[in-house]
């Protein structure tokens, strides 16, 4: 343990994942005695959580290197990177960055920073089952595998998180039932691809399974989980979510490309009409579902008509959400040989057009809660709003003076805009 009380800074960027991960990494430091703060100038330690999915996340690494490296010089300072990196960008940091570790060997951590083992009696502990800190105490994320095995062109992810590992079904149901039993009101399942789980362990149970699963332990909760991809989403699955309470209505799925040819380029191994069926089949099942999604535009090849292909698909859906992204080379991609043709102006006049798409229908769907009597989890609070989010993932605020953070309560809405509702306790 550290012979006086060291602070740490911890920064994370990206997905829910590398959040996942910033809880078991704050649960380590925190054993070993270490300080969190807010403020990366009082930190001993300073310790990323990278993201190379895009390469503004890496940039904004680089943003901070002066400052870092003008801390080390008024002090002892250890800086510290992890999460999904790719090996160049490890070489590259390697002026700003003291240790690299892979977070699938996290229980190394402690040997690295203080040649401190953090199991003492020589186990050998798998990232999974480190005892994560948890953000709050109503809200957690507990991850069921990690890695990719999709390769899609445009993707990092299978070279800096490796190939697909699924977590067993026992751990992750353990996990669950503790959260229940401290009162967590809201689990969200975590994996790159969570519809593909288990299909690397023998004889355990599938995603589907193991979501009926954790639905049937008692107790008042939501379950959730990201993210889905198209190709391993089935029938059995969406009748799961569709049969069971505690299942969030409210599914991400992204389908980066409205084109054949697109996707095809994207390795993404489905057609636009596989898709379009699976909306069908989801709306059929689930008629009050939210839908949110991912897609990309500019992709390297990408043509005006391919594009209004993008532009059919999503005025047709109809999404409540959906992240839109210009197209940025990442070295180490598939797609990085493929020209990246399509101008910057092209790629900014693509993503405001959907995003202008996306602001009607969102708004249309927002309506339909008009009058309507909710349930949200309540988050925080903004002056004299309460602010959650409904079970469909709906932003919904009220005002209210009570202490209520943490809790479920109901309210009647009366005013709703694009993205978010307002109501009354009721």
């Amino acid at each position: 343990m550290p012979q006086k009380t060291l602070k740490y800074y911890l920064w994370i960027l990206g997905c829910q994942m590398n959040s996942a991960d910033g809880e078991r990494i704050t649960a380590v430091l925190d054993k070993l005695g270490y300080q969190k703060t807010a403020d990366e100038n009082q930190a001993d330690l300073i310790m990323v959580i990278a993201c190379s999915v895009r390469q503004s996340a890496i940039d904004r690494i680089y943003g901070k290197a002066d400052k870092w490296n003008r801390l080390k010089l008024a002090r002892p300072v250890i800086t510290v990177l992890s999460g999904c990196v790719l090996e160049h960008d490890k070489q590259n940091m390697s002026k700003i960055f003291d240790l690299f570790f892979d977070i699938n060997d996290l229980a190394e951590l402690p040997r690295l920073l203080n040649n401190h083992v953090l199991n003492r009696d020589g186990t050998n502990l798998d990232n999974f089952n480190i005892q994560p800190r948890y953000q709050n105490s109503f809200q957690a994320y507990v991850p069921i595998s990690t890695g990719c095995n999709n390769f899609c062109s445009y993707c990092v992810v299978p070279f800096t998180r490796g190939r697909e590992k699924s977590r067993a079904s026992c751990e992750i149901i353990e996990e669950c039932q503790q959260l229940i039993n401290n009162g967590y009101k809201e689990i969200t399942l975590l994996g790159q691809n969570v519809n593909s789980y288990g299909q690397d362990l023998a004889g355990d149970l599938t995603f589907p399974k193991l979501l009926q699963k954790i639905n049937d332990l008692n107790g008042n909760f939501w379950l959730r989980f990201i993210t889905s991809h198209p190709k391993d989403m089935t029938d059995e699955l969406i009748n799961v979510i569709a049969k069971n309470d505690k299942i969030a209505n409210y599914i991400h799925l992204p389908f980066q490309a409205g084109d054949n040819e697109i996707l095809k380029k994207m390795n993404r191994k489905y057609t636009q009409k596989h898709y379009l069926s699976l909306i069908e089949k989801i709306k059929s099942k689930i008629p009050d579902v939210s839908l949110s999604t991912d897609v990309i535009v500019g992709f390297p090849g990408e043509t005006k008509k391919q594009f209004k292909n993008s532009f059919k698909l999503m005025k047709r859906i109809k999404f409540d959400m959906a992240y839109i992204a210009e197209y940025s080379p990442r070295l180490g991609t598939a797609a990085y040989n493929l020209a990246d043709d399509v101008e910057g102006d092209e790629k900014e006049k693509r993503q405001k057009t959907l995003d202008k798409i996306l602001k009607k229908t969102a708004l249309k769907n927002s309506k339909k809660y008009l009058n309507k009597i909710v349930k949200i989890l309540v988050e925080k609070r903004k002056g004299d709003y309460l602010i959650g989010k409904t079970q469909t993932y709906k932003d919904a605020r009220f005002k209210s003076q009570d202490d209520l953070i943490g809790q479920f309560v109901t309210i009647k809405i009366n005013k709703v805009e694009n993205f978010s509702l307002e109501g009354k306790l009721f």
